[in-house]
């Protein structure tokens, strides 16, 4: 080859456009650059977590204090914690998991490529639809309001009575789809683990962290199956009459109801 063909090449590859190499990240099937994509989503959580901890603890330096009014304060906290749990802490796990696990298996890749992809954009998704609450919360006519339910958004308080607009509609949502994100991550964590080892890596040869990412991604399934279904039984107390988390109809023993009697009176019977 050519010394002019040599440079001629090594032109086109230093002058690519970053437009491509932006392409590149954001469809990438790869498991270390997923891996890297999750670590950079964590610390931009990360950040915004840590200051809305800061306005918390500064709210709390003594008492009486009035750097934030209560309802401001309810919703940095909410915020705080959910992003936190969901937005910092598990996607740094799983990103060390994308990036090393296939390493220290001696697998090529992950056991499903755009699964990872597509569970990680899930997960971004579920991010920044949460954040997006503070321009629609309180719907298209009003000022922004993020969900001040508690991270724990126990009931009634994410009740329509108790919780009018749509913050807490942006928050069930936003927890839901992240937690579809964790679940096909944590699926294909597993199906990694148990089915792509090179020979001879018996689990006993695994790595402590390979069995410690095992382990985290099977709790991840216990934990966030059932939270996602209730995830959908809020949306639906909240959108379709339904009495899941109503606690004026006792919760899902009342499921449905017979109406008897004059047409001045009515008598209820639950099943």
């Amino acid at each position: 080859m050519s010394s002019d063909a040599i440079a001629i090449r090594a032109a086109e590859v230093g002058g690519r456009p970053w437009v491509e190499a932006l392409h590149d990240w954001i469809t990438t099937v790869d498991h270390k650059r997923l891996g890297i994509l999750y670590i950079l989503f964590a610390l931009l959580f990360l950040l915004i977590g840590g200051l809305e901890a800061i306005v918390i603890r500064i709210q709390l330096m003594r008492p009486h204090n009035d750097f934030v009014s209560p309802q401001v304060f309810n919703r940095m906290f909410t915020m705080h914690g959910t992003t936190m749990i969901f937005f910092v802490i598990m996607p740094f796990m799983f990103g060390f998991a994308n990036y090393l696990v296939p390493l220290m298996i001696g697998a090529r890749d992950m056991a499903f490529p755009r699964l990872n992809a597509f569970s990680f954009w899930l997960t971004a998704f579920g991010g920044f639809l949460l954040y997006f609450s503070f321009l629609g919360g309180s719907g298209l006519y009003g000022a922004g309001s993020a969900p001040d339910v508690g991270w724990w958004a126990y009931a009634p308080l994410t009740s329509r009575a108790f919780s009018p607009g749509h913050s807490a509609d942006y928050w069930t949502i936003a927890v839901l789809v992240s937690g579809f994100g964790s679940i096909g991550t944590a699926t294909n964590i597993i199906a990694t683990i148990l089915s792509m080892r090179c020979p001879g890596m018996t689990l006993g040869r695994m790595p402590l962290m390979g069995w410690m990412t095992l382990v985290m991604s099977g709790l991840v399934l216990i934990s966030i199956s059932p939270l996602s279904a209730a995830q959908i039984m809020l949306l639906v107390d909240r959108y379709l009459g339904g009495h899941f988390f109503d606690t004026q109809a006792e919760g899902p023993r009342r499921c449905g109801c017979i109406f008897s009697g004059s047409s001045g009176t009515r008598k209820f019977t639950s099943w």
